[in-house]
């Protein structure tokens, strides 16, 4: 089911000079299993709403040790959410016979922290640039599906219209593993976007203590050599 997604864009021009445009977003998204409500301003997530929990989630750093709050934002996202589901219906009535432009997801996996072996660590998914937004993402080890350790955040729109969304999967590294995340998305026309990481934990190496000892070994096996030469030499005088 699509996630149908109404987009409320916030401009705030602070120079007549493109470059200090900065772009607010407010979104709800909804169909008949999801529900979305989040904020954000440039790219990056102020805040959303936890709807299986009841309660917001929000994101905004402290700044200069004062908490900004944003009053009734978990009532302002459930009544969002409360219209987007009574438009619902008219929304997919209007869309189906309309021609869907679709962006092709781009998708990379790497590990959040420095990989240890034996160490608990978490590789992260990161989908972006696609549209419409609903992605179904999931993961391997060694070829086998994994179904536990997963979670899944919101998916987050971009300036360009476009989505993105992060998966993250619970992992204890040992040497030989093969991780794998798929992405399949409506752009991709049934051909799945799979993206593959192994552990491959780089041990010390040994050549330049190998290359030390051999030039040690040579340089002495020089000095002895110039001894006896030199010792020779003064027997023979």
């Amino acid at each position: 089911m699509e996630l149908y997604i109404t987009i409320l864009t916030l401009t705030a021009v602070l120079s007549t000079s493109a470059e200090f445009e900065h772009v607010g977003l407010m979104y709800a998204g909804c169909s008949d299993v999801e529900e979305q409500f989040y904020i954000g301003y440039d790219e990056e997530e102020l805040g959303h709403v936890d709807f299986k929990q009841k309660k917001k989630v929000q994101t905004i750093p402290d700044i200069a040790g004062k908490n900004i709050t944003f009053p009734r934002f978990y009532e302002i996202g459930t009544n969002a959410i409360v219209g987007c589901k009574r438009d619902l219906p008219i929304f997919v009535q209007t869309f189906k016979s309309l021609p869907l432009e679709t962006d092709a997801p781009q998708t990379s996996i790497y590990p959040r922290d420095d990989v240890e072996l034996g160490v608990q660590n978490t590789l992260v998914c990161h989908v972006t640039g696609f549209f419409p937004p609903s992605v179904n993402i999931s993961w391997a080890k060694n070829n086998v599906t994994v179904t536990e350790g997963i979670s899944l955040s919101q998916y987050r729109p971009k300036t360009d219209d476009t989505f993105n969304i992060f998966s993250a999967l619970k992992f204890t590294p040992a040497e030989g593993d093969i991780y794998s995340c798929t992405v399949n998305h409506k752009a991709l026309q049934g051909q799945p976007q799979t993206k593959i990481w192994d552990v491959d934990v780089a041990l010390p190496s040994v050549g330049p203590v190998v290359f030390c000892g051999v030039g040690l070994t040579l340089g002495l096996f020089g000095v002895i050599l110039g001894m006896f030469f030199l010792i020779k030499g003064h027997n023979c005088h």
